[in-house]
Formats: C-alpha cells, sequence, structure tokens
C-alpha cells in the first residue's frame, strides 16, 4: 500500500515521543536481559523450535516491519482456519507460552522494535495480516501513527471487546494522541497487566465476514 498519511502529532511531539521511547526502552532491555535469558532457556526447553516468532505486520502509514515476540506456540503450527482469534486453551500454545502470554511476558521482545524506530512504547497494536486489511476498511486512521507495545485499547477493554471495539479504542488514541495521553497510559500499563483479564476473546470462534 502506497498511500500516505500525515501523521496527528506536531513535529515536537514526535520528537518528545521518540525520545520518550528511546529514554525508557533502552534501559529496559538492559534491566530485563536476565528475564530475557531465562524466559528463552524455558521456551528451548518447553518445546523444540525457535525462541523468537517473527512475523510482518502493518506499521505506520502501512508500511511492513517485522514484529519479535517470544515463541508461545508449538513450532510449526499453523492457524487451525482463516480469521481465527487465539483462544486460551488453543491447542498450539505450548506450556511455557501460556504462562508467558498471561503474564505479557511474550510481548518484551517488541523492545527491539522500539528501540529500532518500527514501534513504539504506546500506539495501536500491530494485526496480523487479515486483521490489517479488515481494519483497513473501517478504521484506516489507526495507521497515522506507529504501532505499540501497549495502547488505549491494552488498558481499557484488551481482547474482552470485539475486533472492531478495540479498533474504535485505536481510533480514539489517535484522535488523542499527546505525549501525556502516553504517559497516562503507560502508568495503567503495568496494573492491566497484572489483573491479567481480557487476554483472549470469549472462548468461541470469532469469525469476521
Amino acid at each position: 500500500m502506497s498511500r500516505r498519511l500525515q501523521s496527528p502529532h506536531s513535529a515536537w511531539a514526535r520528537v518528545f515521543k521518540r525520545a520518550l521511547d528511546l529514554l525508557l526502552a533502552v534501559p529496559t532491555c538492559l534491566a530485563l536481559a536476565p528475564l530475557f535469558a531465562l524466559t528463552a532457556i524455558a521456551i528451548k526447553l518447553d518445546s523444540p523450535g525457535p525462541v523468537l516468532f517473527a512475523q510482518k505486520r502493518w506499521g505506520r502509514n502501512r508500511e511492513h516491519f517485522t514484529m519479535l515476540k517470544f515463541r508461545s506456540l508449538r513450532h510449526g503450527a499453523g492457524d487451525p482456519h482463516e480469521r481465527y482469534e487465539m483462544l486460551e486453551h488453543d491447542s498450539r500454545i505450548t506450556r511455557v507460552g501460556a504462562f508467558i502470554r498471561r503474564t505479557s511476558i511474550d510481548e518484551l521482545p517488541q523492545l527491539f522494535n522500539v528501540v529500532a524506530g518500527s514501534m513504539s512504547l504506546v500506539g495501536p497494536r500491530p494485526l496480523v495480516d487479515w486483521e490489517s486489511l479488515e481494519a483497513d476498511k473501517t478504521h484506516g486512521e489507526r495507521y497515522r501513527v506507529k504501532p505499540g507495545i501497549t495502547g488505549w485499547s491494552q488498558v481499557t477493554v484488551r481482547n474482552a471487546a470485539d475486533f472492531h471495539g478495540r479498533l474504535d479504542k485505536d481510533v480514539e488514541y489517535v484522535q488523542r494522541c499527546s505525549p501525556a495521553f502516553d504517559l497516562w497510559i503507560l502508568l495503567l500499563t503495568p496494573w492491566t497487566v497484572l489483573r491479567s483479564k481480557g487476554i483472549y476473546p470469549e472462548a468461541v470462534e470469532h469469525r469476521r465476514g
């Protein structure tokens, strides 16, 4: 997709956002190095396959980038069918994978995406390809900013809302985005993670028409 959109941030706000990303992400990566190592060892001992999961996602202005996660699924296990949302008792999730998904440890490698500049600490979550195509039909405004590790949808509804409900929150973030709003979302994020609620959609298979 070659169509480009203007960022809703002013120039100074974009500079502040990038500076905040680096100021927080770089020392956090260093501080969490032992946790990264322990997680990598646990994943390797639990199931065969790579430690990291890398997948192309849509970023700002719909440009593709490679998003990183700790692998939480059995290596080589494909989607059971098209347009499938991950469920809590999905047979593809490993034992370690269930824990790191519940605690959001699986998302931590995205700190390297933040340092590289393809993601921000705060922004709409990067979606898988079919979700991105669906989102672009009705909520294209969400691609005016970089995707984030956490976001307004994650600290409010998470996966307890349906797909379009989460997209509504993404667009609300874009419309309200500011350094102060980013800081507020970052402050709310640890509480959201500790609550461990809304990680998965309801225990039904969701198909999008």
